[in-house]
């Protein structure tokens, strides 16, 4: 009923006098009221004695004098009374009299509205009138048995109305009294039963009032006392099978509602601290216990069964019921009935209800609970468990709150739920579990151990023990970590006979055996939504991990709930269950993982948690503790010793301290633990064990169920016998039991209740030959110190056995069993401290970690088998945050498995890689789409699509995370990369290594699509026969398209870009895990690592360039670009910085140069590659350790030349990157003669000679000098090859010339640059160059002058000579130019005749020889005759050179004369007429600087130059008979007569001097180029154009 008022139209006092006269008009057509007076229809005043002639008016004598006081609103004129015997002289004047001459006045019910009405008259205010006087007259008639049902119900209706238009309110006078009048007339109500309907109809209005009465305000000012009379009522209309479905339903609805807000109250009722006072605190408990409810559960009435303690109640015998059949009529005269109380009299002050009516009121109700109690049927309980829930719900942490109903529902409560969940009934079954879960939602955090007890049995009952079905296509490596069974902290059970290690075959979708029994599956339904119910409270798990998980006695509740939910949440637990199971696990399983998810950004609460280190140490001894009670239970020894190691039994040598964990522990087999200690090697163990009971004023029974609830009694009598002994003496020592002798005694009598226990309860026994109490004492007679035992104490023995057997509760499952654990469990909640409640989240670290293999197992599978967008999205959902949990609190094991789940799921991540032969590239427009047998299979494939995409998405941003998982997103990574589905490294992310793309192999064909539309059947046929005609795959179909588009889109959305670049800036330690992975991808070295010793100085190759093809050769290694980028990678990610190089780079390097020496079974282009990363890695570590400089290079020069000159570009490239950064990695790259190996193998090689060229010339050029003793050779040999590379130009220069002898006819043709040409000329310069550091060199050596000056001289002047020679012109012209300017430079001059001999002998001289060669002539016929000239020339300058230098002139004859006999040579070889005129020159020039210079003189000016003189002039008359008289005629005219005579020729006849070994040649006509003296100034290699 609202407690809001209704607006009414009519006047209060009018409604009030309108329910009188319905309520008594009724009343006076009933033949009992027949005849009424004239009072009673006018409403006079009345009768003064209306109070003393009735019964129900008498002054009561608990009246408070207090009360007195009353209410200062009371209407005056509601109390008033008229003259006493104005109504009897009004009564005999109208002659109104009853049948029997009796006056209707004289009824209590009739003038009791009379006495109302007349009151009423003078009532101006409805609100001031007096409550108890307004409500008087109506209750009479609810409490009057002598009313119809009908009447009754007008009263009921009365009053109904008076509370819902707010005529009586809070405000009322005296409503305190008034509220309890009514409740004690609504539950004392009395009338004649008649139609079973009406009969009902007054209940229903009963109830209505009950429940419109609490629920207002005014109902706040109710006793406890009025409150139970109303709840008992109340629960007796539920109760009573005889009054119909409807009406119980009704009163169990309104029980609901009242019961709602009695127990709202409980938050406002502060919890009392006990008295301080025992006087005070036994009376608060005394009067506690003054209330008691006993509702009427199969009597025929629904009254409450006490007495109204405000007076009259109509307690007559037999037919009182409060519907019940017709009573007599009662008396009038107030003698035969006790009176009521006077409405006009004050009561006692009544406090308004608390916490004793509600407290019984929650007994009674969980009282009807007790599955025991055959009076309560199963209606009953279902009623009841729906009342208790509405009173939980509203209530429940209150209740835990307050001391003495937290009892109840620890102790009865708990105790009555737990038994009805076994129940079979559906109803109780499922309102057990509500109230259950309601329960320890609210009131969890007093109910630890009761907690404990009830998720061990629904886990027990719910979890299978068959083994995860394999379903095709699903890897069972997936779902690996569900558990098989659940981790209970007690073992399986003893007995062997028990029933339970024998599986039950699934019949009729019934579960297998287990330890909770069988269940139907709708009842496994209803208890996995229990738990569902349980695990949508946010904080409910952490609570499990932290109160179960992580205290050493207690079970591993979280993981085996969670364990629980996973395996249910396959969907081969509908087969025992129903269908509804797989869904229900899985909704639970995700909340809980999405309740962590949602806690991960909360703010660390710490304060009045619990330590997390504490908690771990202690998980961590309870692992100790479970694997060593396992091995206990297996070896007791073997179990003891592991847990002495461990620290968690400190002295096992100590029996105490064995004794004192083999108690504590509840793990240990309770069979192997009785066995061992009775082992008679044991003793001092039993003794130890036995002594850690507490027997003081325990009876014998009592002592013995004691220690035999600790272990099982063995079956052999002599452990038997042990036991007994050891019990006997400590009991005795202990208890001091009266009326037993001795120990002796006692062993005799423990051995006799054991065998009584045991034929009580043998079900082998017949009931007839059991044991009978005289039986007992016979056995026992005279064995009590001679004498027999009391027969009482016998007695009392035998009964105690008799009714309760002493057991080992693990192994039995009756009442009995449950009492004694349900004792044990009580005892145990006394020393618990209460359930801790966790709304934090710093327990979510670790709690995940035990508990998240079976979560993301089941996830995987649920994704693989899983056909619902709904289930996809909510398992894509669980994985993110799966992933988002494991990398905020750096779980690598979890984001491991659940990379390595998507990546199996995604079919991406092969170990073999896919077949890219049959890769068709198909253009359209400008979109070029590479359509492969990966991209069509995953295209195809909605949910590895869906997989990929989560995958990518969890490992963004997470990368740091991830450890083992790597090798599965690499194997993805190559896999998309080798189909063209992902780009290769761009510019940007490996922009340090400057290094191209990685190329991929070509497509098998490109197929053109210009959108013609033509796609018919016909048109696909034609494409099919065309490409099997042309024996090439087929084109792909417009499926096989859209199913490559739908990947590359996949792929698209994956993200991959940004994971890339996330990789760069991972921390170390998780940068070392993934280029560990990387470089495990790569293939095993098939060859060993030899290193092979190759000539310090390869043979020169041939001169022509070499011409690749650029063709690969398929008979060769296969190109793998995937192996490439996972290389690249790798390279990318080690050399990011110092400290990846330091951690990473010595792996990098073993693995590279791996590669390099297995080179010839690799493919070239792979080899170019890791050349380049070699190359970039020696660049940033070649001060490390591992990176050893000559290696690499040996590696690589030992290369074949076709992979050398395959990998010129990588190898030069990198080369030229080490030489131009640190100066100590340049030197010592330089010095390397496998440098110079490389470079002169390459130098020929097109693309890298020029990148050859200019390392050289870098090297040349570099400041300071990096030329030194080791390199000197190498670079000049180097440099000599470029020259010899330029003889190539020799062929452009005759083709000119012809073009030239040619008549000229049109446009002349535009001479191109020969670069190989301009290379050789510098490379002259180069060489030319070298001469600088020759001193210097020279210097450093402390070599021998000769010997130093055959050591760098010479390289340079043999490779000088050589291009002297050379067939192109250029390049000839500028070597004998750079040769006359070496040998003029002034690091050359010297003092040393032997140093100029050695110039002419070993140089000048055999380039002459070489020049005058046919063959060389004809090298450029054109161009040599020049050559020779200039070559002439030289000699002749040297040697004015050398004039100047001579220290001295007696050492010059044997060279000047060599050096006639060479010019004469030159001058008769007839290979020109250049060399005729420019020798005669030449030889005028020097002798003219001779003879000036003292060095040519005849003998009559100086007598030492006689010989000089005279040979020369002989020589000259050979080949020149002339020159001598035409530059000294002056000495020679003299002689001019003799001279013919001397010579012994015809003066006339100019023979030629011809060497005899010479051939005739034709004669060259000669130019005589003049040689001054400036001519022959000494130059240095600066002067180098």
């Amino acid at each position: 009923m609202s407690g809001s008022s209704m607006p009414i139209s009519v006047d209060p006092v009018a409604v009030v006098t309108t329910e009188c006269i319905t309520v008594t008009s009724s009343m006076r057509k009933h033949a009992r009221w027949a005849h009424s007076s004239v009072a009673a229809i006018l409403g006079g005043g009345g009768p003064s004695k209306v109070y003393e002639s009735d019964p129900s008016v008498i002054s009561n004598q608990r009246s408070d004098p207090a009360g007195a006081k009353g209410n200062s609103k009371v209407d005056k004129s509601s109390t008033g009374s008229s003259a006493l015997d104005g109504d009897h002289a009004l009564a005999n004047r109208w002659g109104l009299r009853g049948k029997k001459g009796k006056s209707m006045q004289d009824n209590p019910l009739m003038s009791a509205f009379t006495r109302l009405r007349s009151d009423l008259k003078s009532c101006k205010d409805i609100q001031r009138f007096d409550t108890p006087a307004l409500l008087h007259p109506f209750l009479q008639v609810i409490r009057s048995s002598s009313t119809s049902a009908p009447i009754t119900s007008l009263a009921l209706i009365a009053i109904t109305k008076f509370f819902a238009y707010n005529i009586i309110n809070r405000d009322s006078p005296r409503l305190p009294v008034a509220m309890q009048l009514l409740s004690a007339a609504i539950t004392h109500c009395r009338f004649e039963a008649s139609d079973t309907a009406a009969d009902e109809i007054v209940l229903l209005r009963i109830l209505k009032l009950m429940e419109g009465v609490l629920s207002r305000p005014e109902g706040e000012l109710l006793g406890d006392d009025s409150v139970c009379e109303m709840m008992e009522t109340g629960l007796s209309m539920c109760c009573q099978n005889r009054l119909s479905e409807v009406l119980r339903r009704s009163a169990e609805m309104a029980m609901v509602n009242m019961c709602q807000v009695i127990f709202m109250r409980l938050s406002h009722i502060e919890e009392a601290p006990p008295s301080s006072n025992p006087l005070e605190q036994k009376q608060l408990d005394e009067s506690v216990s003054n209330f008691k409810m006993d509702p009427s559960v199969d009597g025929d009435t629904v009254a409450s069964q006490h007495p109204s303690t405000l007076g009259w109640d109509t307690t007559l015998p037999g037919n009182d019921r409060l519907s019940g059949e017709t009573s007599p009529e009662p008396t009038t005269n107030g003698h035969e009935e006790s009176v009521p109380l006077d409405p006009r009299e004050e009561l006692a002050e009544v406090r308004p209800y608390g916490l004793p009516s509600i407290r019984e009121l929650f007994r009674v109700l969980i009282d009807l609970l007790d599955p025991h109690n055959r009076q309560h049927t199963d209606t009953m309980r279902i009623m009841a468990l729906r009342i208790i829930d509405v009173a939980l719900e509203v209530a429940g942490p209150s209740i835990a709150r307050h001391p003495s109903l937290a009892v109840l529902a620890e102790d009865d409560l708990c105790r009555h739920l737990f038994q009805l969940v076994r129940s079979e009934n559906m109803a109780i079954l499922n309102g057990s579990l509500r109230v259950a879960g309601t329960l320890l939602s609210t009131c969890r955090p007093v109910l630890k151990l009761q907690q404990e007890l009830y998720l061990s049995y629904l886990v027990a009952c719910l979890h299978p023990r068959v083994e995860i079905p394999r379903e095709p296509g699903i890897d069972p490596s997936l779902y690996e970590g569900v558990p098989q069974a659940p981790k209970l902290v007690k073992p399986p059970p003893s007995q062997s006979n028990s029933g339970r290690s024998t599986p039950v075959p699934v019949k009729d979708r019934q579960k297998l055996g287990m330890e909770g029994g069988s269940r139907k599956p709708e009842a496994r339904e209803a208890m996995v939504e229990s738990i569902g119910v349980l695990a949508r409270i946010p904080s409910f798990m952490v609570e499990l991990f932290v109160n179960y998980d992580c205290e050493v006695d207690r079970g591993d509740l979280c993981e085996d709930v969670i364990g629980l939910l996973s395996r249910n949440a396959f969907p081969d637990s509908a087969t025992w269950s129903t269908t509804n199971v797989p869904p229900l696990c899985l909704d639970a399983l995700l909340g809980y993982v999405q309740f962590i998810a949602d806690r991960l950004n909360d703010k660390p609460k710490y304060d009045a948690f619990p330590d997390r280190e504490q908690l771990r140490r202690q998980r961590k001894k309870k692992n100790i503790i479970v694997r060593g009670t396992a091995k206990f239970n297996e070896d007791p020894k073997a179990g003891i010793a592991h847990l002495a190691s461990h620290g968690v039994i400190e002295n096992p040598d100590d029996p105490a301290t064995v004794a004192l964990f083999l108690k504590g522990t509840s793990r240990v087999s309770k069979k192997i633990l009785g066995e061992y200690i009775s082992k008679r090697s044991n003793e001092q163990l039993l003794e130890a064990f036995v002594d850690l009971f507490d027997f003081s004023g325990k009876s014998v029974v009592e002592a013995l169920r004691d220690l035999l609830g600790s272990f099982r009694l063995p079956g052999e009598a002599p452990l038997i016998e042990r036991i007994v002994t050891v019990f006997s003496e400590k009991y005795v020592s202990k208890a001091n039991p009266e009326g037993v002798a001795d120990r002796d005694a006692l062993f005799v009598l423990t051995y006799g209740i054991i065998m009584l226990n045991t034929d009580l309860y043998n079900p082998n026994v017949k009931s007839q030959n059991r044991m009978t109490c005289a039986d007992f004492a016979r056995n026992l007679r005279g064995v009590n110190g001679g004498s027999d035992f009391a027969s009482d104490f016998l007695q009392d023995i035998y009964d105690s056995i008799k009714q309760n057997e002493i057991i080992l509760p693990d192994e039995h499952e009756n009442k009995h069993a449950f009492e004694y654990a349900w004792k044990e469990l009580l005892i145990k909640s006394a020393s618990t401290k209460n359930l801790v409640i966790c709304g934090t989240n710093i327990y979510d670290a670790e709690m995940f970690e035990a508990t998240w293999k079976p979560v993301v197992a089941t996830l995987s599978y649920v994704f693989m088998s899983a056909s619902d967008d709904a289930v996809y999205s909510r398992v894509v959902m669980g994985f993110d945050q799966c992933a988002q949990i494991a990398a905020k609190y750096g779980l690598t094991e979890a984001l491991d498995r659940i990379i390595y789940c998507l990546a199996s799921i995604g079919t991406l991540a092969t170990d073999t890689p896919p077949n890219t032969n049959l890769n068709t590239e198909v253009q359209a427009g400008r979109r070029k789409v590479m359509v492969s047998e990966l991209a069509v299979k995953f295209g195809r494939d909605f949910r590895a699509q869906l997989a990929a995409v989560v995958l990518f998405r969890v490992l963004a941003g997470n990368e740091h995370v991830v450890r083992k998982s790597w090798p599965y997103v690499i194997r993805i990574l190559n896999n998309l990369f080798i189909n063209s589905l992902i780009p290769p490294f761009s510019g940007k992310f490996n922009a340090d290594l400057e290094v191209p793309s990685i190329p991929l192999q070509p497509p098998s064909q490109v197929v053109e699509r210009d959108g013609r539309g033509e796609t018919g059947l016909l048109s696909a046929f034609t494409s099919y026969l065309s490409s099997y005609a042309a024996d090439e795959p087929p084109e792909p179909s417009d499926e096989e398209l859209d199913n490559t588009l739908c990947t590359i889109d996949c792929i698209a959305a994956c993200g991959i870009a940004d994971v890339l670049e996330n990789m760069k800036s991972l921390p170390l330690p998780s940068l070392v895990s993934l280029v560990t992975s990387l470089l495990s991808e790569l293939p095993e070295e098939s060859t060993p690592a030899v290193i092979v010793v190759k000539p310090e100085r390869p043979t020169s190759m041939p001169t022509a360039s070499r011409v690749s093809s650029g063709k690969l050769d398929h008979s060769g290694p296969s190109y793998k670009p995937g192996m490439v980028y996972t290389l690249e990678l790798a390279t990318i990610l080690a050399l990011r910085d110092e400290g990846t190089v330091e951690a990473l780079g010595e792996d990098l390097a073993a693995s590279l140069q791996s590669i390099l020496r297995d080179a010839s079974s690799v493919h070239p282009l792979v080899i170019s590659r890791v050349v380049y990363y070699v190359m970039n890695l020696l660049r940033l570590s070649y001060e490390r350790p591992f990176m050893r400089i000559p290696v690499i290079l040996h590696g690589i020069s030992s290369f074949d030349q076709d992979i050398l000159e395959h990998s010129a570009l990588p190898v030069l490239g990198g080369l030229s990157r080490c030489i131009n950064g640190a100066g100590s990695l340049r030197n010592e790259i330089i010095i390397s003669p496998d440098f110079w190996s490389i470079l002169q193998r390459l130098h020929l090689h097109g693309q890298s000679a020029p990148m050859v060229f200019q390392l050289l010339q870098g090297i040349i050029d570099s400041a300071p000098p990096t030329i030194t003793a080791d390199n000197y050779e190498s670079a000049i040999s180097l440099a000599n090859d470029f020259a010899n590379a330029g003889s190539v130009g020799s062929i452009e220069e005759r083709r000119r010339d012809t073009i030239v002898r040619r008549p000229r006819a049109g446009k002349q043709e535009k001479i191109s640059e020969n670069y190989t040409v301009t290379r050789g000329i510098k490379a002259i310069n180069i060489i030319y160059q070298m001469t600088g550091r020759v001193p210097s060199l020279i210097q450093q050596s402390h070599l021998e002058k000769n010997e130093a000056w055959a050591a760098y001289w010479s390289p340079i002047f043999q490779s000088l000579t050589l291009q002297c020679i050379n067939p192109c012109r250029d390049i000839r012209h500028h070597a004998i130019s750079t040769l006359q300017r070496t040998l003029l430079s002034l690091e050359l001059a010297s003092k040393d005749h032997k140093e100029w001999t050695a110039i002419f002998e070993e140089v000048l001289f055999p380039l002459i020889l070489r020049l005058l060669k046919p063959e060389i002539y004809h090298s450029d016929p054109v161009g040599m005759s020049e050559t020779r000239v200039q070559a002439a020339t030289v000699v002749c300058k040297i040697f004015l050179r050398f004039l100047d230098q001579l220290p001295n002139p007696d050492r010059m004859l044997d060279l000047w004369l060599k050096i006639l006999d060479i010019l004469d040579r030159m001058m008769n070889s007839g290979q020109g007429d250049s060399l005729e005129e420019a020798i005669p020159e030449s030889l005028k020039n020097i002798l003219l600087v001779m003879a000036d210079g003292g060095y040519l003189a005849p003998s009559s000016q100086d007598p030492s130059k006689e010989k000089i003189w005279a040979e020369t002039r002989k020589r000259l008359e050979r080949f020149l008979p002339t020159l001598f008289a035409e530059l000294f005629p002056e000495v020679l005219k003299p002689l001019q007569g003799s001279s013919d005579v001397v010579s012994g020729q015809p003066p006339t006849d100019a023979t030629k001097d011809v060497d005899p070994t010479e051939e005739d040649h034709e004669e060259i006509p000669s130019g005589s180029p003049t040689i001054l003296k400036e001519d022959i100034q000494p130059t240095s290699p600066s002067d180098v154009d």
